[in-house]
């Protein structure tokens, strides 16, 4: 645990890792990347805001997953307005899962578009060529992410309706799917608390889904909404490996916050919003945008995450 903060995350002292200076091409802005390991080496692929204020998808390799970064000398996966119009606004938030059944990763991204944010996804093996699946969810929905495994023989996805409808509190779904094209059968997994919380209004995914053997680790975002503007901070949950949706336990406070420059001051102030994390044995490494305008990462030890929560009491939902 992180002594200053009293959080269980520790940042890298080289933060951030990456930002739009280190871009090949003018951009506005890199954050919010899917984490991978692909070819022994560490692959984000980055949300880029262009100068239009449209985003894009950028891969950026890394031998140590800190430095010495590679990037693709030109976007990797654009909108393809032509053949795909849910994609007019851009593309958002990646999320990497490898399916080893298939030998594919799956990118669950924002596909935004005239009637607003909706679930895409995408399917590659090299990272170069995409075969996209289509919308899994249509508007408004986004912060998606799909289990590695299939349960009784389905996909599963986490995901977050009501993305951008103010009128209404937003929780985190799951739903399933026979052939990773049709999705149904959603219920809610987590609901955004009430009142004072931090993560009171709307919550999402953040990473994917982390298999433990304690159970599905979940890493999820808060807003609070302040007369200042929003706060995004993270908080974590631990699902049943196999009865799904069942929650066995979500920290009350949250577990990481806004505390540096490149955190507070961007064109999202107060903002952390990891879509990709790496396990390399004990260690979970947390890659994360900050403030909407560059990417960060934070280290914690897996161990410590499990006991935390297993500390806490048992969920009972009718609480929150």
């Amino acid at each position: 645990m992180n002594d200053e903060t009293n959080e269980l995350f520790r940042r890298y002292a080289g933060n951030p890792i990456l930002t739009a200076k280190q871009w090949p091409y003018p951009v506005n802005a890199v954050f919010n990347a899917g984490a991978t390991l692909f070819e022994n080496q560490t692959l984000l692929l980055v949300r880029v805001e262009d100068r239009r204020g449209l985003s894009h998808l950028c891969a950026a390799r890394s031998p140590d997953g800190l430095g010495e970064w590679q990037i693709d000398p030109q976007p990797t996966l654009l909108a393809d307005t032509e053949n795909h119009l849910e994609e007019l606004y851009g593309l958002e938030d990646p999320r990497i899962t490898f399916l080893e059944e298939t030998g594919q990763y799956l990118i669950a991204y924002t596909a935004y578009g005239l009637a607003g944010p909706a679930v895409a996804l995408a399917a590659t093996t090299d990272f170069k060529r995409f075969e996209r699946l289509g919308v899994a969810l249509p508007p408004d929905d986004k912060d998606a992410a799909l289990f590695p495994v299939r349960f009784a023989g389905r996909w599963a996805m986490l995901h977050r309706p009501f993305a951008d409808n103010p009128a209404r509190h937003a929780h985190i779904w799951i739903s399933y799917s026979p052939d990773l094209k049709h999705w149904g059968e959603g219920r809610i997994v987590l609901k955004a608390r009430c009142g004072g919380w931090w993560d009171a209004g709307k919550i999402g995914l953040s990473p994917p889904p982390i298999r433990t053997p304690e159970g599905w680790l979940v890493i999820y975002h808060g807003v609070r909404v302040t007369f200042a503007g929003v706060i995004y901070r993270l908080g974590l949950a631990l699902l049943d490996l196999e009865e799904l949706p069942r929650v066995l336990r979500r920290s009350a406070q949250w577990d990481f916050s806004t505390t540096e420059s490149y955190e507070l001051i961007g064109d999202v102030e107060h903002a952390v919003l990891p879509c990709g994390t790496l396990l390399s044995g004990d260690e979970l490494r947390l890659y994360y945008g900050a403030a909407d305008s560059c990417i960060a990462v934070a280290t914690a030890s897996l161990k410590q995450l499990l006991e935390y929560l297993l500390s806490l009491p048992p969920y009972r939902p009718e609480r929150d």
